[in-house]
């Protein structure tokens, strides 16, 4: 009587064994550098989006401080220093009724703002070391690309020279360059703004 047949199982060899493994690790390996080079290739774009934004929120508070410009509790012109890369002003900045010295000023690639309190009677300003101390923004090129990060203009809109009459400003524009590589692409990112001084008075 013939035997019914019956299939055989057998399990792989040593060799496909070997080949499955070569062939599983040669693709583990290609994703991995697939997701390495993605990160690497997206971690500058994250980055420098990220240093805009901090920078536009920036440029936002110092529009507002700007604009809120006053003159000092020791009577002092509002604007008190105007040049390229730093400008110096009064405002009461916190709303508590005391006017602050505050100073926006760029040290090489970063934009500091620096607050000072009116202390003593009569009140005066001690500018040796401020009470506060903020970074505002980080990767600023104007130094490098030769910008000005504030620009000065009169009442009839003609530009003053850093360094020029600070009695004569009711208005002024800030800009900056941001790039966290300059030597890779993206370029530089440039933000404006600007504030127009409107507590001054006309005649002094």
């Amino acid at each position: 009587m013939k035997q019914p047949h019956t299939k055989q199982h057998r399990g792989m060899t040593t060799g496909e064994v070997l080949v499955i493994v070569a062939v599983s690790s040669v693709l583990i390996l290609a994703i991995m550098n697939a997701v390495a080079f993605f990160y690497q290739s997206n971690a500058y774009t994250v980055s420098q989006a990220y240093q805009v934004s901090h920078a536009r929120r920036g440029i936002e508070h110092m529009v507002r401080d700007l604009r809120e410009m006053t003159f000092a509790d020791d009577g002092t012109f509002p604007l008190a220093v105007m040049d390229a890369h730093s400008v110096g002003f009064y405002s009461d900045i916190d709303r508590d009724d005391s006017v602050e010295y505050i100073s926006y000023d760029l040290d090489t690639t970063t934009l500091y703002k620096y607050i000072y309190n009116a202390t003593g009677s009569p009140l005066t300003y001690n500018l040796t070391t401020p009470d506060e101390t903020h970074i505002i923004s980080e990767y600023v090129q104007n130094e490098s690309d030769g910008v000005h990060t504030f620009m000065y203009y009169d009442e009839t809109g003609l530009e003053v020279s850093a360094g020029g009459v600070v009695t004569d400003i009711r208005y002024i524009e800030t800009r900056l360059i941001i790039n966290v590589d300059p030597v890779r692409f993206p370029d530089d990112f440039m933000l404006r703004s600007s504030a127009a001084l409107r507590n001054l008075k006309e005649n002094f």
